[in-house]
């Protein structure tokens, strides 16, 4: 009988432990940037640890928690061989739907799951998401990368990622705290952030036979550098504003476009008003509109359109609200108003047509 074993192993079934170990040796460094003084032991633990006696400061202390993923997005980070971009995406999807609800964030984890091992791939990614908790303010505390031979291909990936907030129960931002008057304050996007790319891709690319390496001259830059733009955290800036000035809710701008989350925070008697003459679609919108031929209304439901937060201030706040978020590089502007309901049926509805 040979020395040499014929037996099946884990290796040869195509899972590689020391490439998994490897990657997580390369991410330690971008892990370790996102430490909070709270966080308790390092990378390699079966669970993060987070010590919560630092919300003993609160009264009482509400903890909010969310989930997300980036979608078919990655599919472009693969085609492109671009991996250090996405983790900003995954944190903003997560953070900012914290936000809204006036928690900040404390920690996230997240979830990478391959078709093969890559140790730089890997942290890569996590690279990418080590600098969006950065530019969240949370800690990234710990994750779990997953090998899927047979149901991924080699280059195939896939991320998600879940975070902690806290915000003090009568700090809690939302519907019951608006009313008729106030003002409704749109943050730019950074493009069309992480919503919608199936869409994206089916026009662009099935449609319009467009290649990601495409110079596009209303870009300055290719079309796949322009659909790989990060998507902007806007978790540190909302939580100024809350420090700031009196805020009665956010509405973070994901799929399903701006009116119908918008909607999700107006209460049933009021109605919110967004005009489209206050500011112009960039130019990504607009290609996907034409190429495609896609009816605005259709847009609309499915992108950002530009506008990747909404905060409803009371009237008296917004040139507080509006020299915060310049201060700290916001593009910002009143886009419209809370009104009685009436014969509105919807939460929010979009009005006129956007400015040239």
């Amino acid at each position: 009988m040979s020395a040499e074993s014929t037996g099946a192993s884990y290796a040869s079934a195509g899972v590689d432990i020391e490439a998994g170990d490897r990657a997580v040796e390369l991410m330690k460094e971008w892990v370790k940037k996102t430490q909070r003084p709270e966080v308790l032991g390092g990378l390699g633990g079966f669970a993060g640890l987070f010590d919560a006696s630092a919300l003993k400061r609160y009264e009482r202390p509400l903890l909010a928690s969310a989930t997300d993923g980036v979608g078919t997005k990655v599919d472009l980070a693969r085609r492109m061989g671009v991996y250090d971009t996405i983790g900003h995406d995954l944190v903003g999807m997560v953070v900012d739907d914290l936000v809204v609800c006036g928690a900040e964030p404390l920690f996230m984890t997240d979830y990478i799951c391959v078709g093969k091992v890559h140790p730089e791939r890997v942290a890569a990614i996590v690279k990418g998401i080590a600098e969006g908790c950065v530019l969240a303010g949370c800690a990234l505390v710990g994750g779990e990368t997953a090998e899927h031979p047979g149901l991924l291909g080699e280059d195939d990936f896939d991320v998600a990622g879940a975070g902690t907030g806290v915000v003090e129960a009568d700090r809690l931002l939302g519907a019951d705290r608006i009313r008729t008057g106030d003002a409704v304050i749109a943050m730019a996007s950074s493009g069309l952030h992480s919503n919608g790319y199936s869409l994206v891709r089916h026009v662009l690319f099935d449609r319009a036979n467009m290649a990601l390496d495409q110079q596009v001259a209303e870009f300055g830059r290719t079309l796949g550098e322009e659909l790989l733009e990060p998507t902007k955290i806007y978790s540190l800036d909302c939580l100024a504003l809350t420090r700031t000035t009196e805020v009665h809710a956010f509405s973070h701008i994901t799929g399903g476009g701006l009116a119908n989350n918008l909607a999700r925070v107006i209460p049933d008697n009021l109605h919110a008003v967004v005009d489209r003459s206050t500011w112009t679609p960039g130019a990504v919108f607009d290609l996907v509109g034409k190429a495609g031929q896609v009816e605005r209304l259709e847009l609309e439901k499915t992108l950002n359109m530009g506008v990747g937060m909404i905060a409803v201030v009371p009237e008296e706040s917004v040139d507080a609200a509006l020299t915060t978020l310049a201060d700290r590089g916001v593009d910002a502007w009143v886009a419209g108003e809370i009104n009685e309901r009436g014969e509105h049926t919807a939460g929010a509805t979009l009005t006129g047509d956007y400015a040239n």
